[in-house]
């Protein structure tokens, strides 16, 4: 729960959404942050693993959200897609790059 709780604190820092909420499914499915920010729909993951992969709850929120992206943020160095529209992120590059490293 720490790192969740440290990389939401750092995203909303870094990328200063208009809004910002959880969001869950009575079926499980979740999404740690949803982001609202100029009219775009953007979907945050925290995953304190070495090579975060495709859960059935992002597909979830990608799908009934109708997120514009999801980002998985993680404490790797590299950068690389999951599926479309899905993306793993460095929580060092989203610190450094802000709102471009979500909102491209």
């Amino acid at each position: 729960m720490s790192w969740e709780g440290y990389v939401i604190e750092e995203v909303l820092k870094a990328v200063a959404p208009d809004e910002a909420y959880f969001w869950a499914t009575h079926g499980g499915a979740e999404l740690d942050l949803l982001l609202l920010k100029q009219g775009r729909k953007i979907g945050v993951e925290c995953k304190r693993l070495d090579a975060p992969r495709l859960t059935p709850s992002m597909q979830t929120a990608l799908n009934d959200l109708q997120l514009d992206q999801l980002v998985v943020v993680y404490p790797g160095d590299r950068p690389y897609p999951l599926a479309d529209h899905i993306t793993v992120v460095s929580l060092e590059v989203l610190v450094v790059q802000g709102e471009r490293a979500l909102f491209p």
